[in-house]
């Protein structure tokens, strides 16, 4: 079975937590068997091998994106990066270049779409392998999922099918109606629309050949920028006559705001942080290194990150991304392939990092034109290479580079380091990479 897990989102609903590199999927917030935290992708990617163990997986996800995916799934998944945002239509369409010129997928197979972020269980994924069968022997263009809906919602897209049968042929497709039209779509049958559907390799090349101009994973990747931005749904499924729909009556739910992400959350706290007996139906997440003491609240979610704080009642977080989209601040915590990295403090002519490389890990071999930098190490072994000259490092060492100068550390163990930053015009633009000889 060929899996594309679609990863994509700028993260402002589930501000401060999440921003433009890290989406909602990868806050890791949710227990596993083993009592540690994981993420959504993380979850959903241990789900998938944990059902499907056979299924070759590929994500598809934005350029930005990559180096959180590797850390949390690993190097050896499979990823189709997009040189830049567009939307799921040409995602999806290089996703399938990248199956049949890279990976050498046959284009007869079926691959199955699904987004990277929707918590169920594993009856979900059991349906993939009859979509699959659906797709594989041309029963249909498309053959999607539809997730039996619970209630009149406004936030999800509409399946209409003819029929009550568990699959039938699509007769509508309604884009998140009003209160009124979707309790009027439930009474027809309607279902939700989540994301999941399968097709044949060579539907979707001919979808990109016809609307985008080439079926070639190198052209679309260097025309990447000239392309439309528009969505599956609006370029192909929505102008689809020859269309199945499998219903699925599981468990299903769409964490996208913080309202919805708390119930699905099995404790009320993560983090440092204290409640009073007087609290409420309160849920808090605290990332930052200071206790966080709650007294006396009702239905309210609590947020503390390096990118800010969150107050909020529970059914008012739902209206967050208007007041997020008008914030002009620097990313202050990512995760990288390497590691991860936190801001400390920002001066107006420097700038203080935390650092952590995992083991075996290392840093571009890199240089700055316009700052100069300190790196302290706080704790584990490892070594840097500076203009080519390699020198171990631990625990109280001290390693300045002048503006120009080639360098890198590689982590021997986990090692811990703060990076200062010193110069006028302090910039993530500012850095040239080079090969390591």
């Amino acid at each position: 079975m060929n899996i594309i897990l679609l990863s994509g989102g700028s993260g402002k609903r589930l501000w401060p937590l999440s921003n433009d590199i890290r989406s909602k999927q990868f806050i890791q917030i949710f227990k596993d068997q083993n009592g540690s935290y994981e993420s959504m992708v993380q979850r959903v990617y241990r789900q998938i091998r944990e059902v499907l163990p056979d299924a070759r997986v590929t994500v598809a996800t934005s350029k930005t994106q990559v180096p959180t995916i590797h850390s949390q799934l690993g190097e050896d998944v499979a990823v189709c990066a997009e040189p830049c945002r567009k939307d799921t239509f040409a995602a999806l369409a290089l996703a399938a270049a990248y199956l049949h010129d890279v990976k050498e997928i046959g284009q007869e197979e079926a691959v199955l779409v699904c987004p990277v972020d929707p918590y169920v269980e594993p009856d979900y994924f059991r349906m993939f392998t009859e979509m699959e069968e659906l797709a594989a022997k041309k029963a249909a263009a498309l053959v999607l999922m539809g997730i039996s809906p619970s209630y009149p919602s406004e936030k999800y897209g509409y399946i209409l099918p003819a029929d009550a049968q568990p699959v039938s042929r699509v007769i509508q497709f309604q884009e998140k109606p009003d209160a009124k039209t979707a309790e009027a779509l439930m009474q027809k049958g309607a279902l939700w629309n989540g994301g999941v559907f399968a097709f044949r390799l060579e539907y979707m090349l001919e979808m990109a050949r016809r609307h985008l101009g080439s079926r070639d994973y190198e052209e679309l990747y260097d025309s990447y920028e000239k392309l439309d931005a528009i969505s599956f749904d609006r370029a192909v499924t929505e102008k689809e006559t020859d269309i199945r729909v499998l219903r699925f009556g599981g468990s299903w739910k769409d964490l996208g705001t913080w309202n919805t992400l708390t119930e699905a959350m099995e404790e009320n706290s993560v983090g440092d942080v204290a409640m009073n007996e007087s609290c409420r139906n309160v849920h808090v997440v605290n990332e930052l290194d200071v206790p966080l003491l709650c007294m006396g609240l009702h239905d309210v979610v609590v947020s503390a990150s390096p990118e800010g704080i969150l107050v909020s009642d529970k059914a008012q977080s739902s209206y967050i991304q208007p007041f997020v989209d008008r914030m002009d601040q620097r990313i202050m915590f990512a995760e990288k392939s390497w590691g991860s990295f936190r801001v400390i403090d920002v001066e107006e002519e420097s700038m203080t990092i935390k650092v952590t490389l995992n083991p075996g890990c290392s840093m571009n071999y890199h240089s700055h034109e316009r700052r100069d930098e300190v790196w302290t190490i706080i704790s584990g072994r490892g070594r840097t290479i500076v203009d080519g000259m390699e020198q171990p490092v631990q625990a109280g060492d001290v390693v300045t580079m002048q503006a120009g100068c080639r360098h890198t550390i590689l982590a021997d163990t986990e090692l811990k380091l703060m990076e200062v930053q010193l110069g006028r015009e302090i910039s993530v633009h500012d850095k040239q990479k080079f090969e390591l000889e």
